[in-house]
């Protein structure tokens, strides 16, 4: 199965970066994995959040593939623990899917088009935060829950 992880606008955080560069090439050993970085709204400041989320929704809609299933992540998802998390993905392997597409929307959330192209929404947790740092969290809970799939020592639980 293909995975590929669909985030609006660059990382400019230069420790974020590294730290998603590191995750994103321990996944390649596992899955097929692809990052695809959407580049930021042009004059996003000067619009108004509703219009910004339509316009970042719309650049999302053309990276999604009609083979892809669709899981935002979204702060009114679904919570996992990692262990609970690898078994979703798992279901999903199994499920035949060819391509599993997670979604990070932009500081705003996603547009009405996003959410009702979504088969899932995931939650990293209660707390906010930052956008950005959601992209490393959870590319490192994406290779925990491979980890924990092949039984592998990096999950000590």
């Amino acid at each position: 199965m293909n995975i590929k992880l669909i985030v609006v606008s660059k990382t400019d955080t230069p420790y974020l970066q590294a730290g998603i560069e590191e995750y994103v090439g321990r996944l390649k050993h596992y899955c097929d994995f692809e990052l695809i970085v959407i580049p930021s709204v042009k004059n996003a400041g000067g619009l108004r959040p509703e219009e910004l989320k339509e316009r970042e929704g719309q650049l999302i809609m053309k990276q999604l593939e009609r083979v892809d299933c669709a899981v935002l992540l979204d702060e009114h998802g679904r919570e996992y623990t990692s262990v609970g998390f690898s078994e979703f993905l798992q279901r999903q392997m199994n499920s035949g899917l060819r391509s599993l597409a997670f979604v990070i929307g932009g500081a705003y959330g996603f547009a009405p088009a996003v959410y009702a192209a979504a088969q899932h929404k995931l939650s990293l947790s209660q707390m906010t935060f930052n956008h950005q740092m959601v992209r490393l969290f959870f590319l490192e809970q994406l290779y925990r829950a491979h980890t924990i799939l092949r039984h592998e020592k990096y999950h000590n639980a």
